[in-house]
């Protein structure tokens, strides 16, 4: 029933219905970290890097290493979200938000690398209006 297109992005009417902003596909560079929500859990986490494969204003699809794999029900159930430093083209301010994560895709085992469908949960007004230019401008 769903198929993954090019770039990640799932393919079929349904996805299509739920997709409030266009997507462009893009390869920007993403510096991450996984945050818990829970109390009585570290917070003090590694930064790792990734790239974006598309971006829309309200999230992404991240590529990047997942370090425990026992974190993916708390990944999907919003309990570990990711704070994201995106770094903008032609020297425009990063951009900084919480995300949340709406689907991972299977995860590679030996580099423990996967495609993270991120959805913004906080993020400024300044910066989600610099996501969406640039992805008004990505489509010219």
């Amino acid at each position: 029933m769903w198929e993954r297109g090019e770039g990640g992005e799932m393919s079929g009417s349904s996805a299509k219905d739920r997709r409030k902003f266009v997507r462009v596909n893009t390869d920007l560079k993403v510096r991450f970290k996984f945050i818990w929500l829970a109390p009585g859990k570290p917070h003090d986490l590694e930064m790792f890097e990734g790239c974006t494969r598309n971006l829309s204003r309200d999230g992404m699809l991240l590529i990047g290493k997942l370090p425990n794999l026992d974190w993916i029900s708390h990944l999907l159930m919003s309990k570990l979200v990711l704070g994201v430093v995106l770094e903008m083209p032609g020297g425009q301010p990063s951009v900084k938000a919480l995300c949340r994560t709406a689907w991972l895709e299977a995860i590679d085992e030996e580099s423990k690398r996967t495609a993270f469908g991120l959805v913004f949960s906080e993020i400024t007004a300044e910066d989600q209006g610099r996501v969406q230019r640039f992805v008004i401008e990505s489509q010219l």
